[in-house]
């Protein structure tokens, strides 16, 4: 026969408990959980301390038998003497173990005696029950009048401190779960802290909408009220007559650059070949590339210079071109147009500036810096509407989450007790 143990089979009844419904708010909540693990916690030490006391008589008679074994000889006279050497080392050993691992049990007053107690009955388990594993022999064929003894008082003492450890941890559980729903309401409040701030950020920000579209409207009646009068009619028509004498400028453009196309391959050669000195570099680079805007009365002689040292250099025959002949009668037919070119280039700017500066005149003085408040503002309008969404859409998100967090403390709160909490709605 080995020594050992285990939980019994226990017929139960199985009665189906129906649970109680109960409407409560979330500000209940803490009360409820606090009041229930108060309840659980007193049901716990009261079941553990029941089983310490029960169990104490057991350390007792663990204990007597302990002494009344190293009093009795076993009567090993006739046995074998190495037969009987092993009994008594074998003997010996439990009552060491049982003298030495055997101890009282604690006071149960706190769950850290709990604990303590349950630590302590598992190792008195521990040790106990591996001598006796080690010494299943010698207990049952010479102290045979003990080992049922034994056997019993250590079933029961398993059994109890099983119970222990399971009143232990389904405490411990019900004190994570506590836990977890302090969590989440703390959660909770957070997130509707944060509900409320952006409401009042929401509030704020519309409220600043509103002006700020008031002073859009009044700019824009402003700006409406200039747009209207006569002198602004004016400045819109002269700005229009001032588009299309712009298209003049086109017009010179072409024919400028109808003729200085035509010398377009020797000026481009001579520029990358030439020594001019700076100013006039300058102006052979623009003449190249838009002659239009080099054609003045300070440039001209500038310009003959570049035309002539292009004739130069296509006669000394460093720029080549396939018709010389062709060349000098294009460059002496640009050099002969070029005061009438002058002439139209300097005549278009002296009107253009001169209806420029008409145009700047009529010009509301206010006009311009009413706009770039109207823009201003506007932005500012658009910015706080933007703003006013992502409060709200922060909002919609809180507004999802709370439900959510709400029914997972009704969800933990259920696990707590029979009844089954609704939370309702603030």
């Amino acid at each position: 026969m080995v020594f050992g143990w285990g939980k019994k089979k226990e017929d139960k009844m199985s009665v189906e408990e129906i649970p109680q419904n109960k409407e409560i708010l979330l500000s209940n909540v803490p009360e409820i959980i606090s009041d229930l693990s108060e309840l659980r916690k007193s049901q716990a030490l009261t079941d553990i301390k029941n089983l310490r006391n029960s169990t104490e008589p057991l350390i007792d008679e663990l204990m007597k038998i302990g002494n009344l074994l190293e009093k009795d000889s076993l009567n090993i006279d006739d046995v074998d003497k190495h037969l009987a050497i092993i009994v008594v080392r074998g003997k010996q050993q439990v009552i060491d173990v049982i003298k030495k691992g055997v101890v009282s049990l604690p006071k149960i007053s706190s769950f850290d005696d709990a604990e303590k107690l349950d630590s302590t009955l598992n190792l008195i388990l521990k040790k106990v029950g591996d001598v006796l594993g080690r010494q299943t022999r010698v207990i049952h064929i010479f102290a045979k009048k003990y080992a049922n003894q034994l056997k019993e008082n250590l079933e029961v003492m398993n059994k109890n401190h099983s119970e222990i450890t399971k009143l232990l941890k389904n405490f411990n559980s019900t004190k994570s779960l506590s836990d977890e729903i302090h969590d989440t309401l703390n959660q909770i409040k957070h997130l509707t802290n944060i509900r409320k701030e952006r409401s009042q950020k929401i509030i704020e920000t519309n409220e600043n909408i509103d002006s700020l579209q008031e002073k859009i409207s009044l700019t824009q009646n402003s700006i409406d009220t200039i747009h209207s009068s006569d002198t602004y009619k004016k400045y819109l028509d002269l700005k229009n007559t001032l588009n299309v004498f712009g298209d003049q400028k086109s017009k010179i453009k072409n024919q400028i650059n109808t003729q200085f196309t035509k010398i377009s391959r020797p000026l481009s050669r001579y520029e990358y070949a030439s020594s001019l000195d700076k100013d006039q570099k300058n102006i052979l680079s623009i003449l190249v590339a838009e002659p239009f805007n080099v054609l003045t009365t300070q440039n001209k002689d500038s310009v003959i210079t570049i035309l002539e040292n292009v004739r130069k250099g296509i006669s000394s025959g460093s720029i080549s071109v396939k018709d010389s002949d062709k060349t000098f009668s294009q460059i002496t037919e640009i050099e002969e147009s070029l005061d009438g070119f002058i002439k139209q280039v300097s005549e278009y700017h002296e009107k253009y500036e001169q209806m420029q500066n008409d145009l700047n005149s009529l010009i509301p003085s206010d006009l311009i810096s009413l706009e770039h408040k109207l823009a201003k503002t506007t932005s500012l309008k658009d910015e706080s509407q933007s703003k006013s969404k992502t409060y709200q859409d922060e909002i919609d998100e809180i507004d999802s989450k709370i439900p959510k967090l709400v029914s997972e403390i009704e969800e933990k709160l259920r696990k707590f007790s029979n009844t089954r909490y609704t939370i309702l709605k603030p």
